[in-house]
């Protein structure tokens, strides 16, 4: 099924009803990436809180911090490239010849 898309500037756009549905179950799969994250987090926080000793404790804060930077850019990751999957051209995805002998810049 194709759909009719009309923007402010250019002509009619004609968009598959996969990209749509595409579209929309990517954004309820990042939304529900980052929750997780988040809840993952809090739980961590909450074990690292009750870590008595200081330097024990320093660690896990640490670690902690890492698992945040890890499990909020790979849901940033994850949103970019199903976004570029999705909305990108057939030609933007094929490999260029050209494209690593222009290094002289």
């Amino acid at each position: 099924m194709l759909w009719v898309v009309r923007g402010q500037w250019g002509a009619p756009r004609i968009v598959s009803m996969k990209k749509i549905l595409a579209s929309i179950l990517t954004t309820i799969l990042i939304v529900a990436m980052t929750l997780a994250a988040m809840f993952i987090l809090l739980q961590a926080t909450i074990f690292v809180t009750a870590i008595r000793s200081p330097l024990e404790r320093a660690g896990a804060i640490v670690v902690e911090l890492l698992l945040g930077v890890i499990l909020l850019l790979g849901t940033v990751w994850m949103a970019t490239h199903l976004a570029v999957r999705i909305f990108s051209t057939a030609e933007v995805l094929e490999d260029r010849p050209n494209a690593s002998a222009r290094r002289d810049v």
